[in-house]
């Protein structure tokens, strides 16, 4: 026995192409994956805003010739232990270094551990990638 529901949606003709010209254009195989992931994107929004442990990833790019920054980074990432699960460190070039935090726990603490970060002169880039544990996400 199948768990799959079967939904009967009407969209306006325009909306309706331009949604079929997207789902080509990414290659996504199915109208009805493309609308479960546009579901589940909600669902982890709703994650988020509801304060649920939820999972992430902090994303920096910098020169790591800038003095002091990588000491500067690394005590806010001590501050929060409890909530980096992995750090990975990327040479980019010479210069520029790519370091990605995986980070675990309440959106308000990872949010914060954000700002902490991207507020720390000689940052060329600092972003939050939102993320799920899965647990609540069939």
């Amino acid at each position: 026995m199948s768990n799959l529901v079967r939904m009967s949606v009407s969209l306006d003709r325009d909306l309706a192409d331009r949604f079929d010209r997207e789902i080509e254009r990414t290659g996504c195989p199915t109208r009805s994956k493309a609308v479960a992931d546009l579901i589940r994107q909600s669902l982890v929004r709703q994650e988020w805003a509801d304060g649920d442990e939820v999972s992430g990833a902090v994303i920096m790019v910098y020169d790591h010739h800038t003095r002091g920054l990588g000491g500067r980074l690394t005590r806010i990432q001590h501050d929060a232990v409890h909530l980096i699960l992995a750090t990975q460190h990327f040479h980019l070039d010479h210069d520029n270094c790519l370091e990605i935090l995986a980070v675990k726990g309440p959106p308000r603490d990872i949010a914060r551990l954000h700002e902490k970060l991207a507020a720390v002169k000689g940052l060329k880039h600092c972003s939050l990638a939102a993320a799920t544990t899965g647990r609540e996400l069939p």
